[in-house]
């Protein structure tokens, strides 16, 4: 291995381990939830905001990204970030009580925001164009494994140790990050660049109220929540004034709205927020499913969900060789169609299905993804120049975040609601007089004056009904990577080997 292949591997190796630390952190907490809400005596509405903090506080620092980086110079910035992110982590694990944890989960989001996007931004400006794909993969393995096997890990780290452990895995992955970054990583000359903090203020109201709104939107029933609905106003207006200072501000802006420009960077970001919805929809629904309806247990569920991130793995190398050679656009709309097919299969799921029947679609759906993600990648920062490349990273992985948050947003309305028209149309059929309500419990050996009529009735009905529930989700998920297709129409041809030259 030459001197040049050995720099871009131990940098590879620096900027992946802190990217899929903080990925994981996405997600690695969900199936510990109900522990800490036992130990921590939090109600149901307190420990969502153990999510919620660590969402809003990466939602408004991600795009600074480029600034902090002119400001303090890629390295520094990286270092500083890792540094920050490990002690949050480690206080996080040390909690003893529901203020605590949200704080420092606040810390650890902000220190975390650049993570993703900074790395994105390094391994495009170290590898040369005509690799760019092969790196775009391996960046993609990283951002999209990390959810995936996320619930996996934080269920085995809680049932065998506990839910303190999702924290202190960080620690150790962390320092090794840190001391790579200290040794590999070049810098950069800071550039002398002035705060916005006017577009500051707008752009932290903006993505903070929209991710209040929709993580608690569905719990509080939407619109008919003065809260919710004040700030959905409050959010709207202060993108609206955002909008109109970055105008008015050009150059001086706190990111620069010329970037969208570009069509293919526009393109790509539009793709990426419509993704999250089938990437976290499923995320979310498919283990609620398994471990409500099925009765799996956390790590049999995190096992089950595996080989989807598996699968993307397997995508995303075979795609990272044939990215320079094959249109990205074909990959994406083959990726977009094996994704979808995926999710249409898992609207024949019923309570009786079989560990295969589970897993098979996730596997299949799991293919496209990252058939999906490695081009859509790499053609966003195809034609960008290299100055350009941390601030649009910072935006590329907010729009991700935000698109995650809308489509958990809309897959859990869509649940919940159809669950219950689902609860009243079933349960207007059972009642003493339909000859079919007689027929199932008599092969149960009871009748309809049973005292144990009603409770196993009603619990036939719950399961039933959430079943039509998560079925109506996935009819969702399947629409939503549809829906992508024309997107792609959008993109320019982008032949690596050619621009390269």
């Amino acid at each position: 291995m030459d001197t040049e292949a050995r720099r871009r591997l131990l940098i590879t190796i620096a900027v992946m381990s802190s990217t899929i630390m903080q990925v994981l952190d996405t997600t690695i907490v969900n199936v510990a939830l109900p522990h800490m809400q036992g130990q921590l005596g939090a109600t149901r509405d307190q420990i969502s905001w153990v999510l919620t903090s660590y969402l809003v506080a990466s939602g408004i620092f991600m795009p600074l990204t480029g600034y902090f980086t002119d400001r303090l110079g890629q390295k520094r910035y990286l270092m500083l970030s890792i540094g920050g992110f490990v002690i949050s982590s480690a206080l996080c694990g040390l909690s003893t009580n529901i203020p605590e944890i949200v704080f420092f989960r606040l810390t650890q989001g902000v220190f975390g925001a650049a993570l993703v996007p900074l790395s994105q931004s390094i391994m495009v400006n170290t590898y040369p164009l005509e690799q760019r794909g092969k790196a775009m993969a391996i960046w993609g393995m990283g951002v999209m494994i990390g959810p995936i096997l996320g619930p996996s890990l934080g269920g085995y780290l809680t049932e065998v140790l506990s839910w303190r452990w999702t924290f202190y895995i960080n620690v150790p992955v962390g320092i090794l990050s840190l001391l790579l970054t200290w040794r590999v990583i070049p810098e950069t000359h800071p550039r002398l660049r002035r705060m916005d903090w006017t577009g500051f203020m707008l752009m932290g109201l903006t993505i903070g109220a929209t991710q209040y709104v929709l993580d608690r939107g569905n719990e509080d029933a939407w619109f008919s929540s003065n809260t919710i609905l004040l700030l959905t106003l409050v959010a709207a207006l202060g993108f609206i004034g955002f909008i109109a200072h970055a105008i008015r501000a050009k150059e001086q802006a706190i990111f620069r709205l010329g970037i969208f420009h570009d069509r293919n960077f526009t393109t790509a970001s539009l793709l990426i927020t419509v993704f999250g919805l089938g990437l976290y929809g499923t995320a979310l629904v498919q283990p609620l499913m398994l471990e409500g309806l099925l009765s799996y247990p956390a790590l049999t569920t995190g096992l089950v969900m595996a080989p989807r991130g598996l699968a993307s793995m397997i995508s995303m190398m075979i795609v990272g060789k044939l990215i320079a050679r094959v249109d990205a656009r074909i990959l994406i709309g083959f990726g977009i169609l094996l994704a979808s097919a995926g999710a249409w299969v898992m609207t024949f799921y019923n309570l009786d299905i079989s560990l295969f029947w589970s897993i098979w679609p996730i596997v299949l759906q799991g293919f496209g993804m990252g058939l999906i993600f490695v081009p859509m990648s790499t053609v966003a920062f195809s034609s960008l120049p290299p100055q350009d490349s941390a601030e649009a990273a910072g935006l590329f992985s907010l729009l991700r975040t935000i698109g995650s948050s809308i489509g958990i947003s809309i897959v859990s309305t869509v649940q919940t609601r159809q669950t219950q028209i689902a609860w009243n149309q079933l349960g207007g059929h059972i009642k003493a007089t339909n000859p079919a309500t007689h027929q199932y419990l008599r092969g149960l050996g009871l009748h309809t004056y049973s005292p144990a009529a009603p409770s196993v009735l009603q619990h036939l009905l719950v399961r039933q009904a959430d079943m039509a529930g998560y079925l109506d989700a996935f009819y969702l998920i399947t629409w939503g990577f549809l829906i992508m297709l024309p997107l792609v129409l959008f993109m320019r041809r982008v032949n690596l080997k050619s621009a390269s030259a």
